[in-house]
């Protein structure tokens, strides 16, 4: 499909260090000499440039960051880019004091092999993270040695798909402390012309943006540039610390006089085309809508608000209808309806009163809605010359009637026949992305993940804006014959207004005079064919302005559009046809030096006096199936580097650990916030409470052997945990000894020594949350979860019997919260719902190791410590470290109220 679903060029540049024991932070260097201004913890990053080159919509873009250690002892410096999960990495170079280490593209089984040898030696390390809903991130750091310089230099390229009306050059700006040459360089080169160039930054004002920022553009070129000096990145006149922390954005488009237009350089050859000024084609559009159990709360009210304000841009000439599925199907009306005033006024009130229930259906939902298409179409009840498109919202995966999801994609596709897309929309994590995009893909349409948060409903919104106004159907380019050969997509069901449809290929012949291309298409009103002549001489004098090209780029071009294709084709092939897709994705990422879902980028660089290893690898949304290292078992050196990609959101922890540690995690912040609690042994401390799902946790305080008292120097854990479900009359007591159940009245007692699995079903009006699930992991840990959205794990920490002062006690752990309801709260469920901080004025605290900083958080300004505690949930024993910001003062003015409002009388 033409159209451009997501800006086209995102960039994040968060280029900082760090040193071992120190945050990643802005503050005034320590020691006695005197260091250059910039310096923080002995590194100074001197200079930072992202180079971008754009030309006919391919990008090639260089990010360079330099730094030098001005320490006296050796210190780690880290190098992060986040980029487009569009992109394809091409090169990464590392130079040191002028070596330079390179990273290699090798097929993904044969870096498996090496990254597998070199874990075996204990030379490597790697990772595979989160980083935002469009991002991957790419890290690699490094030792440096006293005086020493570091080069950091990575390459990516991408085609910028067109994307309601303009091109879009998103850049995260982050570089984490000021840096005396900074700098952000787009030269872009179009043969069309450009029409429009603009460029805006989130971070700083209009009038400082206005010093620091020029842009420009005449004819063919543009260039936009962006050099803001030490003091133009300060956050305040005195600060030491850089504003530099937001969205970098640079939207452009072309001149548009003629529909489509044709570029060759090379024997390669690209056609863009996106008609204007045409007349929208009636469209009849079946909304499938879940409406089980679990999609109560906000994201029902957000798909509803969603719907209304899609119902007040539906075109009078549009018919539409709505299916709602749970366990069973429901429908607005019986069959589609036109968008008349009065209609529409009805189906708002229908949507106002949808209500969540039941199960999920997704089956019978899309058959119901194709029939639904199919009937209108065969009874001739909808405009001839309209075009029909199914869009379905689930949040879930299919536990009611047909509910394999081979099967269903088999339902689907016969029902649908190659004659209208299917669209679908995932609503959050919980659910089988690739299942969504498998079946949406062979029915010409895509998967789009809706994700949880403010926006939702706008998310919904824009992806309708984007299928709202179809211009041509049935779209076919057609070419001379025996002109061309591998050629990419050539064929669209649909082309939306505000994209583009774009077609690469090889000519045969390279001597050829002229080029013919035409664009043939079905419209509102009548059929169309556009022309598009070339004269090959006439084109290579056009081409001869290589300040801005850059040698080989429709070539590169057309190889990026078709690996792109060939892993889209290859998630729904099979047997033979799958190997061979396989084949010709790996030769073209390899010959190209793409680092794509089939090859890994090798980075060896020199740590320690010893060469390290470490792999960038390129997972996908949801997929499975590609090789993965398993991080989890391998041995952790220092030097890492990594690509990574979005998948579903990382899951927020939340837990309550040691003397007693309660450690948050700000996910959208990528850090962590930390208080303790000082109470008497004995007090019992109410962590989660959901008045909606029944849920409860309540933590009783244990002290040291001997009892001191002491409130400075004695330690406190908690040594009972009471888990508690009103709606299934559940309870569960956990101490270090035992763990007893009770269903009603019915006990069942356990030891710590066993391991086994206790499943319960019930009611509970929690979403999803029907089936109790307790199991104990001999003498580690014990999971607890409800449904498929509430999960908690109870560590065990046991310590020598004969210990003169401490005693065994727990750790408690949510591992999944996304289905508490928004009511929920305590001294852990309160942070559930999403909140953020901020933190400056990073300066030397009492201990020299631990920085204190201003932070701002839930309207208050509180003076916080960086320090670390242990997340234990893997290794009772040992744990890993967490950084996070530790809150003073039992954590007042971040949790709600004192901490003595959270003291109950008794466990359950």
């Amino acid at each position: 499909m033409a159209s451009a679903w997501w800006p086209c060029l995102i960039l994040a540049l968060l280029s900082g260090l760090a040193a071992s024991g120190f945050p990643r932070s802005p503050s005034r260097p320590l020691g006695k000499r005197s260091l250059p201004e910039g310096v923080v913890n002995g590194i100074e990053v001197y200079s930072t440039k992202i180079s971008c080159k754009v030309t006919s919509r391919f990008a090639h873009n260089v990010v360079t960051t330099r730094a030098v250690n001005r320490a006296d002892t050796a210190k780690e410096v880290s190098f992060d880019v986040e980029l487009p999960k569009t992109a394809f990495i091409t090169n990464f170079t590392l130079t040191i004091d002028g070596v330079t280490y390179p990273g290699n593209v090798k097929e993904k089984e044969v870096a498996k092999k090496q990254y597998e040898k070199a874990v075996s030696q204990g030379k490597t390390a790697g990772l595979v993270k989160a980083s935002g809903r469009k991002l991957e991130k790419f890290t690699v750091s490094v030792n440096v040695a006293a005086g020493s310089k570091v080069t950091f230099e990575l390459t990516y390229e991408e085609l910028l798909k067109r994307h309601k009306g303009k091109y879009e050059m998103y850049l995260k700006v982050q570089p984490k402390q000021l840096v005396k040459h900074f700098e952000i360089e787009a030269d872009i080169f179009e043969p069309q012309g450009i029409s429009t160039l603009d460029a805006e930054a989130s971070f700083i004002t209009n009038d400082l943006l206005g010093s620091a920022l020029t842009k420009s553009f005449s004819g063919r070129k543009g260039r936009v540039s962006f050099k803001p000096s030490m003091d133009q990145q300060r956050s305040c006149p005195t600060c030491t610390d850089s504003l530099l922390n937001g969205d970098f954005i640079i939207t452009y488009d072309v001149n548009r006089e003629s529909p489509a237009n044709v570029q060759i350089v090379n024997g390669y050859f690209v056609h863009f085309f996106a008609p204007q000024g045409l007349p929208v084609v009636p469209k009849n559009v079946v909304f499938v809508i879940d409406i089980s159990g679990s999609m109560h709360g906000r994201k029902m009210e957000q798909t509803k608000d969603a719907l209304l304000k899609i119902l007040e841009d539906v075109k009078e000439d549009d018919y539409l209808n709505f299916i709602l599925f749970s366990g069973d199907v429901t429908t607005w009306k019986d069959t589609l309806v036109q968008a008349t005033p009065e209609n529409i006024e009805e189906a708002r009130t229908f949507v106002k009163n949808i209500d969540d229930q039941g199960m999920t259906n997704i089956n019978d939902g899309l058959l119901r809605g194709i029939s639904m298409l199919n009937k209108a179409r065969e009874e001739h009840s909808v405009p001839e010359r309209s075009t029909s498109i199914v869009i379905m919202l689930t949040d879930g995966d299919p536990n009611v009637g047909e509910s394999r999801p081979e099967k269903i994609q088999e339902n689907v596709r016969n029902a649908i026949g190659g004659k209208f897309p299917l669209y679908n929309l995932g609503f959050g994590n919980n659910l089988n992305y690739n299942f969504l995009e498998s079946m949406a893909l062979e029915n010409h349409g895509l998967a789009r993940r809706i994700y949880e948060d403010s926006d939702a409903n706008l998310q919904l919104q824009g992806f309708y804006e984007e299928v709202a106004n179809p211009l041509l159907t049935g779209v076919e380019v057609e070419y001379p014959e025996n002109a061309i050969q591998d050629l990419t997509q050539s064929a669209y069901q649909h082309f939306y207004d505000g994209s583009e449809i774009v077609v690469a290929g090889r000519l045969l012949d390279e001597d050829m005079n002229n080029f013919k291309a035409d664009v043939k298409g079905h419209g509102a009103i009548n059929d169309l064919t556009f022309t598009e002549e070339v004269d090959m001489k006439e084109m290579e004098k056009a081409l001869k302005e290589q300040d801005y090209i850059f040698g080989n780029y429709i070539e590169r071009l057309w190889a990026y559009l078709t690996i792109e294709q060939l892993l889209e084709k290859r998630k729904n092939a099979h047997g033979e046809e799958k190997e061979n897709l396989t084949a010709q994705a790996l030769d073209l990422s390899l010959k190209y030096h793409f680092v794509t879902p089939l090859t890994s980028m090798v980075v060896t660089k020199p740590e320690d006096n010893e060469d390290q290893t470490a792999i960038a690898d390129k997972p996908g949304e949801g997929e499975h199936g590609e090789w993965r290292p398993d991080f989890e078992s391998l041995p952790v050196a220092r030097s890492m580097a990594y690509l990574t990609s979005y998948q579903p959101p990382q899951t927020p922890y939340y837990y309550v650990d040691g003397d007693p540690h309660f450690i948050i995690q700000v996910p959208q912040r990528d850090d962590a916030i930390c208080f303790n609690v000082d109470e008497d042994p004995g007090t019992v401390l109410r962590l989660i409470q959901d008045p909606i799902t029944g849920l409860t946790v309540n933590g009783q305080i244990i002290g040291e052997k001997g009892g001191n008292s002491d409130s400075k120097t004695r330690k406190t854990y908690f040594g009972k945990l009471g888990i508690a479900s009103a709606h299934m009359d559940f309870r569960m007591e956990v101490t270090p000894e035992k763990i007893t159940l009770w269903s009603g009245a019915a006990q069942s007692t356990f030891s710590w020594l066993d391991t086994v699995t206790v499943t319960q079903d019930g009611y509970s009006p929690a979403p999803g949350s029907q089936r109790l699930s307790v199991t104990i992991n001999r003498k580690k840990n014990m999971v607890v979860s409800f449904g498929d959205g509430v999960t908690f794990v109870v560590v065990l920490h046991q310590v020598w019997k004969k210990h003169p002062v401490h005693q065994d006690f727990l750790g408690f752990y949510v591992v999944d919260s996304h289905r508490m309801s928004a009511q929920t709260h305590g001294l852990l469920g309160q942070f559930f719902h999403p909140f953020d901080f901020k933190v400056s004025d990073i300066h030397p605290g009492s201990d020299p190791t631990k920085p204190d900083a201003t932070m701002v958080v839930k309207d208050h300004r509180l003076t916080v410590t960086r320090g670390s505690q242990k997340d234990y949930r893997k290794d009772a024993s040992v744990g890993t470290k967490v950084a996070c910001w530790f809150v003073h003062n039992n954590g007042q003015g971040l949790i709600d109220g004192v901490h003595s409002d959270y003291i109950v009388p008794n466990l359950f």
